[in-house]
């Protein structure tokens, strides 16, 4: 199994993962991780098993929460939000400057970052589009957010 798209996207954030290939079925591009009792008993033709990672189409790879709580565990890129920013990112908004209480990483122009609240909650991931560290404009885009937690609710109306 490829497990390279999982991988690579991990690397946008700085961090290197890695996977049991044992333990990963793939069904239509979409990845899943079973435990060692599951995993005998999927069949060819199956819908879901296990933990979604995520789904690779047309080479891009689209990550599942679960894999963003799996990659929030470890020494990755991220921005700490102060609390009316958190709630925008969410709603789906992009994030500014001033907004962001901590930067944990290197905040570089053109990376990933995972964004969380100030409980430590990720609330999903962001593109940075002006360097995190270095410049005293506020009010200037820094972070685009690509997805959050609040994407599901919205894709429901």
């Amino acid at each position: 199994m490829n497990t390279r798209a999982i991988t690579d996207f991990a690397a946008q954030f700085s961090v290197q993962i890695a996977l049991n290939v044992d333990l990963m079925v793939e069904n239509s591009g979409r990845f899943y991780l079973v435990n060692p009792v599951l995993k005998p008993l999927i069949r060819q033709d199956f819908f879901s098993a296990g933990v979604f990672l995520g789904k690779a189409k047309e080479g891009k790879f689209f990550p599942s929460f679960n894999l963003l709580g799996m990659l929030a565990k470890k020494e990755a890129n991220r921005i700490v939000l102060d609390k009316k920013a958190a709630w925008l990112f969410i709603c789906g908004r992009d994030v500014l400057r001033k907004s962001i209480v901590r930067v944990v990483g290197q905040g570089r122009k053109d990376t990933n970052t995972l964004v969380f609240n100030d409980f430590g909650e990720c609330l999903g991931f962001g593109r940075i589009v002006e360097n995190l560290r270095g410049s005293a404009v506020d009010n200037v885009l820094v972070v685009r957010n690509v997805l959050d937690v609040g994407d599901f609710l919205r894709r429901e109306r």
